[in-house]
C-alpha cells in the first residue's frame, strides 16, 4: 500500500473515531452503520482523484460532489433525479430536513431519538469533517492542521453531552488524530529512503533497531501525551475531576453541604415547548388532592431583574434537609393542608431543576441533588437530572383569604429593597400606566387584584405563542402597547409593575395544571409550560396571581365575592376554586407532517403511514448505492480522466536509462499530438515529425515561444528514429505542457470545454477494443478446429 493510500485510510479511521463521540447525543446508535459505508465512498473518491491526477483544486470539488450525491441518495432520494442527482426538489426537502432537525434539537433532550432531521445533521455533519480532514491531511499533505475540524466536532459532542463516559470518546478521537500524525510522519520518512538505518547489513544479519527507532519514538511520545491528558487533571483538586468531567449544571465547589449556584435561564427553552407540534408528556403525577386548580408544578423563581430580562439570582445550596423550613412569611393564622404527590418523569425529559408544588415540606429523591432555601428548589449536582426520575414531594396548600392578604402589613425592608428594586433604565411607561391601572386601590393586594384582571380580562390582551419574546429595556413597553404575547410576556409585565408600586415581586417558571386521567394520574405536556408572577404579602409568604389569559387557573383569594365589582370582599372568606381540570391547549386542526413525522396524529391513518426513517436499510445498500452513484458519475467524466490519466503517464518520470529516454521521447510526441487532436487539428500519419511540427504551429495559431517548443520535440523525434546514436533529450515534457497552454489559448471556449470533457484522441480507447476483440474472435476461430479433431476421431 502506498503511502498516500495509507494517509487516506488513517485519515477516515480519525473522522470515524471522532465522530463516536456523537453517540451519547441519540438513542440509537444506527446512523453510525449507515456513516461508515459513505465515509468510505468518500475517501475512495478522493483516492481515484489523486491518482488521476486531478488537481487539488478539482479534487475536492469532484470529492464535495459526491458527498451532496451520497447525502441525496440518503435523505431525498425520491426528490432527486433518477433517485441520486438533486434537484430544486431534493434541496428543498434537505432544507426542511435541517430545519426539522434544528427544532428537534431545541425540543428533545438528551439522548435525542433519531429523527430524520437529527440524523441529516449527524451523518451531513461527519461528512464535512472527513472531507475536511481528507483535504488537509492527504490532498495538501498536512496532517497536523486536520486535527482542528477533529476538535471541533468533539467539542460539539462534549459540549452537550452529559454522560460519563466522555474521557472514553476523547480517547477514542485523540487516538485517531494521533493515527493520522503517524502515518503522516513514516509517510515523509519513507520519501527519505532508510537514512535512519545506519549502513547496509548483510542478508543474515538482524534487524537494526535504529531504523524503527523514529516510529517507536512517537508512539511511545503519543501514548504519553494521552496519559497526560487524561490523569494529569485528575491529580488538581481545581479543576473538579479533569478537564474531562461535565460541568454539571453550575453547582461550585464545595463539599457537598455548600456552595453556590448560578443557573442558565429556564426561559430558553419555554416558548419552544409551548409552540412544538409534538406535546409529549413531561411528567406524571398521582396526588392526595382533588383539587388540581392550584397544582401548578413549580421548577425555579426568577428573581433578578436587570431591566432587560428576569433571571435566577446566585444563590448559596446546601445539602437536601429530611424536612424543609416553613416557608418565608408564612403565619400560623392562614389555613393550609398537606398534599402528598407522586412525581415521575419522562425517560427524555432532563431537566436540572425539580418540578414541585409550591410551597414543598419534604421530599424524597434518590441522586445528587442541592437545595436552594431562598427559592425552596432543588437543583441536581455535576450532571444530576430529572431523566427517568420518581419521587415524593409534600407540599402545603395555602388557602389565605382576601382580608389576610389585604392586611397584610409591610414586609421587612431588606426583602422590600431587594424585590422591589428596578433599573433605571426600565421605561417610565410602565410605572406610569400601573398607577393609572391601580388608582383607588388602598392595598397593595387591590393593586395586584387590579393588575392581575387588567391583564387577563379588562385590559384587550391576546395570548399568542408566536410574538416575538423581545430583548432590552423596550419589551416590556412594547408588550404594553401591541397587547399581544404569552405567559412570559404577561408575567415579566405584571412582576415588574408590581415592583414599581413597592410591591416585592419575582416571576415562577414551571407547569401550569395538568390532565386528569382514566387511571387516576394527571398528565402533564410540553405544552403545559408555564410562567406566572408571585409576588410577597407579610403572614402569607409568595403568593402566586395569574395575568395570562386563557392559561393556568385564576386563584381563588382573587375572585370576586360581590356582584357588580372585580374585587373579592375582604370581610368574606375566600371561595375555593373550581376543580376542573385546566383547558387543554387547542389542537391544531390538521395533522402537520412533523407531528406524522414522530407519529402524533390520532387519526387511524397516522398508525399506517409509512415510516421514513433509517432503520429500513441497512448499510451494505447504501454501500452499493454509493458505488453505483459513483458510476452513474464516472460515465459522463470517463473521457475527462482518461486523459488526464494517460497525459500524467506520458510525461512522469521514466528509467534514467538509453531505452528510458527513448521511450519517454516517443511518449511525449503522442501526448503532443493528441492533444493538438483534442484542440481540432487531427493527426496526419503521412508527414514526417518535422512537417507534423510545422502543420501544428501553422493550424494551431501558436505563438513563437509555443512553436519553438513544438519543433524542439519534433527534433528530439526525430533523434529517436533516425540517428544512430541519438542524443538524449531534456526538458520534452515541460514543452509539451507550454504548447498545450498555447493550443488552448489559441481557441475559443466551446473547443476549451470539448478538449477538456470529450477529447477526440479519446476515440483510441475504442480502437483498442475493437482491436481486441477482433484478435480474440481470431483466436477463437483458431482454436475452434483443434476443439473439433478430437471430437470427430471419437466419432
Amino acid at each position: 500500500m502506498s503511502g498516500r493510500a495509507r494517509l487516506a485510510l488513517c485519515a477516515a479511521a480519525a473522522t470515524l473515531m471522532a465522530s463516536c463521540a456523537l453517540l451519547p447525543l441519540v438513542a440509537e446508535p444506527t446512523w453510525l452503520l449507515q456513516l461508515i459505508p459513505l465515509v468510505a465512498v468518500q475517501t475512495g473518491v478522493g483516492a481515484a482523484a489523486r491518482r488521476v491526477p486531478l488537481g487539488r483544486p478539482l479534487t475536492v470539488a469532484v470529492q464535495a460532489l459526491v458527498t451532496l450525491m451520497l447525502l441525496t441518495l440518503v435523505f431525498a432520494r425520491q426528490q432527486a433525479i433518477v433517485g441520486l442527482i438533486p434537484g430544486p426538489d431534493a434541496f428543498r426537502h434537505i432544507a426542511d430536513l435541517f430545519r426539522q432537525g434544528s427544532d428537534d434539537i431545541s425540543v428533545y433532550a438528551i439522548p435525542a431519538p433519531l429523527t430524520d432531521g437529527i440524523k441529516l445533521m449527524l451523518i451531513g455533519g461527519a461528512l464535512l469533517i472527513g472531507l475536511l480532514v481528507d483535504t488537509l491531511a492527504v490532498t495538501f499533505r498536512s496532517a497536523a492542521p486536520a486535527g482542528l475540524p477533529l476538535l471541533a466536532l468533539y467539542s460539539v459532542a462534549a459540549g452537550l453531552s452529559d454522560g460519563g463516559a466522555d474521557w472514553l470518546w476523547f480517547l477514542v478521537a485523540a487516538a485517531g488524530y494521533l493515527m493520522l500524525l503517524l502515518a503522516e510522519g513514516r509517510d515523509r520518512l519513507a520519501q527519505w529512503g532508510r537514512v535512519f538505518g545506519g549502513a547496509p547489513r548483510s542478508p543474515g544479519a538482524s534487524p537494526d533497531p535504529g531504523a524503527v527507532a523514529p516510529v517507536r519514538a512517537g508512539r511511545r511520545i503519543g501514548a504519553v501525551a494521552l496519559g497526560v491528558a487524561l490523569v494529569v487533571p485528575l491529580a488538581l483538586p481545581a479543576m473538579q475531576g479533569g478537564l474531562l468531567e461535565a460541568a454539571g449544571t453550575g453547582v461550585g465547589a464545595g463539599n457537598g453541604n455548600g456552595g453556590t449556584i448560578s443557573a442558565v435561564n429556564p426561559l430558553v427553552s419555554l416558548r419552544d415547548s409551548l409552540n412544538t407540534d409534538n406535546d409529549r408528556q413531561v411528567l406524571s403525577l398521582r396526588t392526595s388532592t382533588s383539587d388540581l386548580s392550584d397544582m401548578y408544578l413549580r421548577i425555579v423563581s426568577l428573581d433578578d431583574f436587570d431591566g432587560t430580562t428576569w433571571k435566577p439570582a446566585q444563590r448559596h445550596i446546601m445539602g437536601v434537609p429530611d424536612v424543609l423550613p416553613t416557608p418565608l412569611g408564612l403565619s400560623g393564622d392562614v389555613k393550609r393542608s398537606k398534599v402528598r404527590t407522586t412525581v415521575t418523569a419522562a425517560q427524555w425529559y432532563a431537566q436540572d431543576w425539580l418540578p414541585m408544588p409550591y410551597p414543598p415540606s419534604e421530599v424524597r429523591i434518590s441522586g445528587r441533588w442541592r437545595y436552594e432555601p431562598v427559592g425552596m428548589t432543588l437543583v441536581g449536582d455535576h450532571g444530576q437530572t430529572t431523566r427517568g426520575e420518581t419521587y415524593q414531594v409534600t407540599s402545603l396548600d395555602v388557602q389565605p383569604t382576601a382580608q389576610q392578604l389585604a392586611a397584610a402589613p409591610q414586609p421587612a425592608a431588606a426583602l422590600r429593597r431587594q424585590y422591589t428594586k428596578v433599573p433605571a433604565t426600565l421605561p417610565k411607561v410602565v410605572a406610569r400606566t400601573a398607577e393609572e391601572i391601580t388608582a383607588g386601590a388602598h392595598s397593595h393586594y387591590e393593586e395586584a387584584v387590579k393588575l392581575q384582571d387588567w391583564f387577563a380580562v379588562s385590559g384587550g390582551f391576546q395570548y399568542d405563542t408566536q410574538v416575538e419574546v423581545g430583548t432590552g429595556p423596550q419589551a416590556i413597553a412594547n408588550f404594553l402597547k401591541r397587547k399581544e404575547g404569552f405567559c412570559v410576556h404577561f408575567s415579566f409585565a405584571m412582576a415588574a409593575m408590581a415592583r414599581t408600586l413597592g410591591i416585592p415581586a419575582r416571576v415562577a417558571v414551571g407547569f401550569a395544571p395538568g390532565t386528569p386521567q382514566s387511571d387516576g394520574t394527571v398528565a402533564v405536556n410540553q405544552k403545559d409550560a408555564h410562567a406566572w408572577p408571585e409576588l410577597y404579602f407579610e403572614g402569607v409568604g409568595w403568593t402566586r396571581f395569574e395575568p395570562t389569559p386563557t392559561r393556568g387557573t385564576t386563584p381563588s383569594y382573587t375572585l370576586s365575592d360581590t356582584p357588580g365589582t372585580s374585587l373579592p370582599d375582604p370581610a368574606l372568606p375566600s371561595r375555593n376554586a373550581s376543580s376542573a381540570p385546566s383547558a387543554a391547549p387547542s389542537a391544531s386542526e390538521s395533522c402537520t407532517s412533523e407531528l406524522r413525522r414522530v407519529q402524533g396524529c390520532d387519526s387511524p391513518s397516522a398508525a399506517a403511514a409509512p415510516h421514513s426513517g433509517g432503520s429500513g436499510s441497512g448499510p451494505w445498500w447504501y454501500l452499493l448505492a454509493g458505488l453505483g452513484g459513483l458510476v452513474v458519475l464516472a460515465l459522463p467524466l470517463s473521457p475527462l480522466l482518461w486523459r488526464a490519466r494517460v497525459r500524467s503517464v506520458r510525461l512522469g518520470g521514466y528509467a534514467r536509462t538509453e531505452a528510458g529516454a527513448v521511450a519517454h521521447t516517443l511518449a511525449a510526441w503522442q501526448e503532443l499530438t493528441d492533444s493538438a487532436w483534442d484542440h481540432g487539428i487531427a493527426p496526419d500519419e503521412s508527414l514526417t515529425p518535422r512537417g507534423a511540427a510545422a502543420r501544428i504551429v501553422r493550424l494551431g495559431h501558436l505563438d513563437p515561444e509555443a512553436g519553438a517548443a513544438v519543433h524542439r520535440v519534433a527534433d528530439a523525434v526525430e533523434q529517436v528514429l533516425y540517428a544512430p546514436r541519438p542524443r538524449p533529450a531534456t526538458g520534452a515534457a515541460g514543452d509539451v505542457r507550454r504548447v498545450i497552454e498555447g493550443l488552448r489559448a489559441a481557441v475559443g471556449t466551446g473547443t476549451r470545454l470539448r478538449a477538456l470533457f470529450l477529447p477526440r484522441s479519446s476515440v483510441q480507447v475504442l480502437w483498442a477494443l475493437s482491436a481486441r476483440w477482433s484478435a480474440l474472435r481470431a483466436r477463437l476461430a483458431a482454436a475452434l478446429p483443434t476443439l473439433r479433431k478430437p471430437s470427430q476421431q471419437q466419432g
